[in-house]
């Protein structure tokens, strides 16, 4: 239901752009033979993706909610190298915010190639950022002439508020974060998983809490919060009576989000909400994730229970 992921991207002055645009992927650089330091190249050998730089208002020009395209390269037959794009993402929001942004590879028609998605972790207010990404599933001689590439998706999320799968455990002892979910015929099914990494026992009661959240990051008050999965289908696994858990450490967790994107004439404007700002239990820190939720005109979302996952024992 979704695809892999990578990140970076913004608008920078129209010299330093144009540098970029030039040195990208590893290309020949004019006059690179010449004496003198030479700009390292936008991606692929000798890139700096970690590169930061505060770049004023004034002079960026994003592409997409503050993501821009600043250089692109192809491998081509015997190079070895990889279609390659760099980009930047420029963060204008009040607080760190983390930028999910998925690159497509396109080829010298336009064709779609390849999607990559990536993630930059807690970009500052003001700051620009500059990432790299390449085009794994792609050989060094596909189609992608010339390195072409544009911004097909760019999310977004308080850093505070970012899910967590892995590395270093979060300060509240919990990672929470959301699957790639699964769609059959109109049935739509992400699960929600809960670690318990800290170092005391964590205890769940019920459901979990889910807000819906648009674009804009605003509250989408027309969609329904139903318990229980079976309130929208049978058999998602997301249905059951709520139940008093601990989680000791190492322990886990999962609720489902059900929905179908079925849409009826006459039924009001189609719903599509990509974030769901979660909370494990009342009092705990909310943790956003992106289920793209695309609820058509069905005005309902159903939250299954929390459960231990198989093989850790059912209540607490």
């Amino acid at each position: 239901m979704r695809l892999t992921r990578l990140t970076r991207l913004n608008g920078l002055p129209l010299a330093v752009a144009g540098l970029l645009l030039l040195t990208a992927c590893g290309t020949e650089q004019p006059g690179a033979d010449s004496a003198g330091p030479t700009s390292p190249p936008a991606c692929g050998p000798g890139a700096d993706p970690s590169e930061a730089t505060r770049v004023p208002e004034a002079s960026a020009s994003p592409a997409q909610d503050g993501v821009t395209i600043i250089g692109t390269g192809s491998g081509g037959a015997g190079s070895g190298a990889r279609p390659c794009a760099a980009y930047s993402v420029t963060s204008r929001e009040t607080e760190p915010f983390t930028y999910v942004v998925t690159v497509g590879f396109l080829s010298d028609t336009g064709q779609a190639l390849a999607d990559v998605e990536d993630t930059v972790q807690a970009v500052a207010p003001g700051k620009t950022v500059r990432r790299t990404v390449t085009a794994p599933d792609l050989p060094p001689d596909a189609p992608a002439g010339r390195g072409r590439a544009r911004i097909v998706k760019v999310r977004s999320l308080p850093a505070s508020e970012a899910p967590s799968a892995g590395g270093t455990c979060p300060s509240t002892g919990l990672r929470v974060y959301a699957d790639e979910g699964d769609a059959a015929m109109g049935l739509r099914v992400v699960g929600l998983h809960l670690e318990n990494c800290g170092t005391r026992p964590y205890r769940l009661s019920g459901y979990p809490r889910v807000e819906i959240r648009d674009e804009d990051h605003d509250r989408v008050g027309s969609v329904s919060i139903v318990q229980g999965g079976e309130a929208i289908a049978g058999g998602t696994g997301a249905d059951g009576p709520p139940r008093q858990l601990e989680l000791r450490p190492g322990e886990r967790a999962h609720a489902g989000l059900v929905w179908r994107n079925t849409v009826e004439g006459g039924a009001g404007d189609p719903v599509n909400a990509p974030y769901a700002r979660v909370w494990a239990k009342p009092g705990a820190a909310p943790v956003t994730v992106i289920p793209e939720l695309d609820l058509g005109t069905t005005g309902k979302l159903g939250v299954g229970p929390w459960k231990k996952d198989e093989g850790q024992g059912g209540t607490g």
